[in-house]
């Protein structure tokens, strides 16, 4: 009898789950027909290029700055961008924040687009072509910053360039927020969102880079993905340290410093930190799981039974589905001795944490710290900063912003997401629920792998592209 009701059970739950994957289907959309959008591309491919000439590589040791090139390419933007100079009053903030003020029609809530205009560092000696002459070759410009992101600092300049030449205001101001700081945390960004609070300004919508239009980046769906980011994680540099007498390495104590700080590691990477489903992820899950295949479909739709399944296989892989879903350890840097026959007096490694937004930066050196078990090994943070705030997808804001890319990039599937990465975005958070990272292309895993490393480039009709959709967005505002 006991036989039978288990078996019964077994069939209604497998029931369940086979009728909640048939169900889990895409909703369905009217569909509609994008306006064309028409606009000086040679201008602004030619704009894009002085951009990149500029060698506006930022550094934590602002000694080995180059403040002139900065500056010459502030200086360039009146050239390049005349009806912008024109219309949009330039307010410049301290640590090379640029706002740019359209005044609209109307008083409802503006928008903030941004971008950064600082790049990293290159190592020339590996890049096949001079990094800062934005040389074009069969279609593609290549230089650092051509990618992240002078293309969309040079497309929302140029979006508003053309729109102001056809005579167009939007109906409420819209703000274009440029920092030259991002890529060393700088407080460029931070200047600007002061000045917003200040004003009591609450922006409708806050654009910045981020997610992009994509590939073979969902299990089980084959067709471009172009995610939003509504959130950030956190991010946590921590040190590990280990002291000891010192000593000759002919006659070593049972372990070294090297080899705890080698157990810690191991510790850590061996428990990695649990997983938890937020708004983002399961926003994005719900949209792009209902494309995808039927195992993956079942998974999706059925996380209550099946989450540990999903969970198991991350834990496994790694990579970007296992960062969506929890806090990432990375162990980056570790020094010992000066000397191969010498013990070193102290030891140290450093993991850079992306913080899941529901974990915290107490929480997470907490949780280190019980996984380490070891109280000869010190725990210090070197830096940090809390996850972002979490916007909203039912609201205009982000009605906007999905519509832009959809109409940009026809047929690609729009869907929030978790950005693991770090923005300037990330300070808008106090003053605005409807924040959106989303950089204006479509690169392949190959163009992505370009940014912070050799040979940055970028298909001119994807900078085009980067145009055609804030023009669109702009329009909306």
């Amino acid at each position: 009898m006991i036989g039978w009701l288990l078996l019964l059970a077994l069939a209604a739950l497998l029931a369940v789950i086979l009728v909640r994957t048939a169900l889990f289907r895409p909703q369905s959309e009217p569909e509609r027909s994008a306006e064309e959008v028409g606009f000086d591309t040679d201008a602004a491919i030619r704009a894009l290029g002085e951009l990149v000439k500029c060698r506006t590589v930022s550094n934590v040791d602002h000694a080995k700055e180059d403040d002139a090139e900065f500056e010459k390419l502030v200086s360039l933007l009146p050239t390049l961008y005349p009806n912008v100079a024109k219309t949009c009053p330039l307010l410049r903030l301290p640590d090379r924040g640029l706002l740019f003020t359209w005044k609209g029609r109307e008083d409802g809530k503006p928008a903030v687009l941004m971008a950064h205009y600082d790049v990293v560092p290159v190592e020339e000696e590996n890049w096949a072509v001079p990094p800062f002459e934005a040389l074009i070759r069969d279609g593609v410009m290549w230089g650092r910053g051509t990618l992240d992101t002078k293309v969309t600092f040079n497309g929302i300049l140029s979006a508003a360039e053309n729109l102001i030449a056809q005579g167009f205001t939007p109906q409420n101001d819209v703000y274009f927020a440029f920092s030259g700081g991002e890529e060393v945390n700088g407080p460029g960004a931070v200047h600007i969102v002061d000045y917003f609070a200040e004003k009591d300004v609450e922006p409708e919508l806050v654009v910045d880079e981020g997610g992009a239009v994509v590939e073979g980046v969902f299990p089980g769906v084959s067709a471009p993905c172009g995610l939003i980011g509504i959130a950030e994680k956190g991010m946590l540099n921590l040190e590990f340290s280990v002291a000891s007498g010192g000593g000759h390495a002919s006659a070593p104590a049972p372990h070294t410093p090297v080899g705890l700080l080698s157990r810690a590691c191991t510790r850590v990477e061996a428990k990695p930190f649990k997983s938890h489903l937020t708004k983002p992820v399961l926003e994005m899950f719900d949209t792009l799981g209902r494309r995808s295949s039927f195992v993956y479909r079942m998974i999706f739709a059925n996380l209550w039974a099946f989450g540990w399944v999903l969970d198991l296989l991350c834990k496994k892989s790694g990579g970007e589905l296992n960062a969506l879903l929890r806090t990432t350890v990375a162990f980056t840097q570790m020094q010992g001795s000066k000397a191969p026959n010498v013990i070193p007096p102290a030891a140290s490694m450093v993991a850079n944490l992306r913080l899941n937004p529901m974990d915290s930066v107490a929480g997470a050196v907490e949780t280190i710290r019980g996984v380490v078990g070891d109280e000869k090994v010190s725990l210090r943070v070197i830096n940090s900063f809390e996850p972002s705030r979490i916007s909203r997808t039912d609201c205009a804001g982000w009605e906007r912003v999905s519509k832009a890319v959809s109409d940009t990039w026809k047929g690609c599937l729009v869907a929030p997401y978790l950005m693991v990465q770090c923005s300037d975005s990330r300070h808008y958070g106090r003053i605005s629920d409807r924040v959106y990272r989303f950089s204006a292309m479509d690169l392949t895993k190959e163009e992505r792998g370009t940014i912070h490393g050799n040979n940055e480039r970028i298909r001119l009709e994807t900078a085009c592209r980067a145009v055609e959709f804030y023009i669109r967005l702009i329009k909306q505002c």
